[in-house]
Formats: C-alpha cells, sequence, structure tokens
C-alpha cells in the first residue's frame, strides 16, 4: 500500500468541496445542539406510546440512530418506528406522536405521510429548512423545527439528530434518569469529534484510519455485520458508501443474518474474492452470546472472501461511539469517492430517478 498520496490530484474530483462540510461536522453538531435546546415540540406534551419518524434518505438516517439511541439507553417509555413510505404504520393514533423529517422540505413520500397522519393524531412535529413540508406546518400550525440549508441530505444528519432527541429528552418523553444520561453524552459528543476531524481530513494511510481503510475497500464490495444496536450506523456505513463512492455496499445484523444470510457464501464461488466483509463492533457489546457468533463468523468467512475488518466503535458512552463511527464512515466514504476518481456530491442516477417521478406526475 502506497504512503505517498497527491493531495491536489486526489482533491480536484471533489469541485463542489465536500472536504469542508465534513471538516466542519464537528461545528453542526454544536449548531444542531443549540437548535434541539429551543426546539419545538408537540402541542400535547402528555406523554405517548409510540413515535413515528416519517423520512427518507439522507433525512430518515436521523430516525434510524435515534431509534437505536434509545434503545442502547434503554428508553422503553415509548416504541418507535421510522418509517419509509408514502403511507402510516398500523396503529397510528391519537396516543401516537408523529414526526416528518425532510432536509429539502419538499420529499414526497414524507409529505405524503404527514398528510395522512394529519387525519389520525394532532400531535405532530415537523423538521425541515423549509419547503412544502415547512409550509404546510406553518399553515396548519404544526410545531417545526428549522434547520440551517445548503447542504446535501445526507451532510446534515447532525441536524436531523440533535434537535430531535434533544426536544424529546428535554420535553420529559423518557424518565429521568436516561433523559440525564443521553443529555450528557450528547454535549460530550462534539470535543470527541473535533479530533477526529482534524485526523480523517488529510490523505495519509499512514495516520488517517478513514483514508487507509478507503484504499482497502477499494475495488471490492463491501458487506457490513453488526450487532442490532448498531444497526443504524450499519445503514450509514452502506448509504454513504453507495451515494459518495458511487460503489455498491450491502449488510445486515447478527444474530439474524446467522439463521439465513451466512450459509450464501458460497456461490458464485468465483465472486467471493471481490467482497470485503467488515464486522463493526462496540466496546461492551449487549449480549455475550453475540459475541460467540462474531467469533464464528470470523473463523467462516475470513478463508472464503478477499478480506475481514473489523471496526470497534470508541468513546465513553454509547451516543459517543454511534457518532465516532458515523464520522468515520463519512470520511472513509468521502476518500474512497476520490479514489475512484468520482465527485463524492454527484448523485445522478438518484436525481434521474426523481427527474422520471416527475415526468410522469
Amino acid at each position: 500500500m502506497t504512503t505517498s498520496i497527491d493531495a491536489s490530484s486526489l482533491l480536484k474530483n471533489d469541485p463542489q468541496n465536500m472536504y469542508e462540510v465534513l471538516k466542519n461536522f464537528p461545528t453542526q453538531v454544536r449548531q444542531a445542539i443549540d437548535i434541539g435546546a429551543k426546539a419545538a415540540y408537540f402541542h400535547n406534551k402528555d406523554r405517548f406510546r409510540t413515535l413515528v419518524f416519517s423520512g427518507m434518505g439522507g433525512s430518515a438516517i436521523g430516525g434510524d440512530l435515534i431509534r437505536c439511541a434509545l434503545q442502547g439507553y434503554g428508553v422503553d417509555d415509548f416504541a418507535m418506528i421510522v418509517n419509509r413510505s408514502y403511507n402510516l404504520p398500523a396503529g397510528v393514533d391519537a396516543h401516537t406522536a408523529f414526526i416528518a423529517s425532510s432536509y429539502s422540505g419538499n420529499t414526497e413520500e414524507t409529505i405524503a405521510s404527514y398528510r395522512a397522519a394529519s387525519t389520525r393524531t394532532q400531535r405532530r412535529l415537523c423538521i425541515a429548512t423549509g419547503g412544502e413540508l415547512a409550509r404546510l406546518a406553518t399553515a396548519e400550525n404544526t410545531p417545526l423545527i428549522t434547520i440551517p440549508s445548503g447542504l446535501q441530505p445526507r451532510c446534515a444528519v447532525g441536524y436531523s439528530f440533535f434537535p430531535v432527541m434533544l426536544t424529546l429528552a428535554l420535553h420529559g418523553a423518557m424518565m429521568s434518569e436516561t433523559r440525564a444520561s443521553i443529555l450528557h453524552a450528547i454535549h460530550r459528543i462534539p470535543k470527541a469529534l473535533d479530533a477526529l476531524a482534524e485526523q480523517y481530513c488529510q490523505p495519509n494511510p499512514a495516520t488517517n484510519p478513514a483514508f487507509a481503510l478507503a484504499q482497502q475497500l477499494k475495488g471490492t464490495i463491501p458487506v457490513f455485520y453488526s450487532p442490532p444496536l448498531l444497526e443504524a450506523v450499519n445503514l450509514r456505513w452502506r448509504g454513504q458508501i453507495q451515494e459518495n463512492a458511487k460503489q455498491v455496499a450491502f449488510g445486515n445484523i447478527v444474530p439474524e443474518m446467522n439463521h439465513n444470510e451466512i450459509n450464501g457464501w458460497v456461490m458464485p464461488n468465483e465472486l467471493m474474492k471481490h467482497f470485503t466483509v467488515v464486522f463493526l463492533g462496540m466496546t461492551q457489546l449487549p449480549h455475550a452470546r453475540i459475541n460467540l457468533r462474531f467469533e464464528a463468523m470470523r473463523n467462516i468467512l475470513k478463508p472464503k472472501v478477499h478480506q475481514l475488518l473489523e471496526i470497534n466503535a470508541e468513546g465513553e458512552t454509547f451516543l459517543e461511539q454511534m457518532f465516532m463511527q458515523v464520522m468515520l464512515a463519512d470520511w472513509t466514504s468521502y476518500w474512497l469517492a476520490l479514489l475512484n476518481g468520482l465527485d463524492p456530491s454527484e448523485i445522478p442516477d438518484i436525481l434521474a430517478l426523481k427527474d422520471y417521478m416527475t415526468e410522469k406526475g
């Protein structure tokens, strides 16, 4: 693996300067925390039984991270569902809290689900930069969290996560002991990310784990496996590699994949050596037998694939571990895009699909 990198040659593939956006992510997190401290909340402040978070793509990942964070901190005051659909899940009623998240404010699936929710529950909340969703929220007196515009939705995960997480914690949606732990962890995150931003922005595999990992993933098909608490982080890894690096990636959670997918790592045998298996781990897994499952998987899969890599989440708190992994995923996918000779900001096939849908009405 070469250690001599021509940074200027790589960075010419980033004309829209995603580099600065990623480097400023700790600042985004600080701003998002400030927004969350003053954010709107449901008109009805009573406890609710279910929270439905409706969004798509980069706007939905904030909901996925919230769901996993609540699980990681043992929050059982309500059940949470992340909804990626025009429709609502079954059972949405007056006891349900509903959040519509669309960075642009114009995501058609999210707007449709918001309209559907308006006939089922009055406990609604919107988060957007503007657009039709913000217009509807204002017209219908629905509480609205307005976040800064000008970013790709996938680059605004701080804005989609922290304001909602904070407003839930500050307005009593969860019990006080849990709320205190979550608030403590949230306020530790920006400082933890500062050092990573300085490290990950350098195109040097000797000192930058994100760049070294991008070199290892280049030319392979990554498949990510994680415990359920890191399911959202797993999804972030795949989505960022797909959108930024334009490189196909897959993933699943353990133990579910042990009951089906693990048996598929045989055929087509000529393709097996094109795969990189990546284990996403934590400092402490919630169930000891999951460790045993990863040990068994290592023995079974490592001889079959191109390489097997292991990435363990770092950080004192669970939220720190989640967001340090998110930052590693973002920077790895960025450098992988540049190593692939591609602009990480461009999403031509997504735009082509949107144009087709618009043409068809």
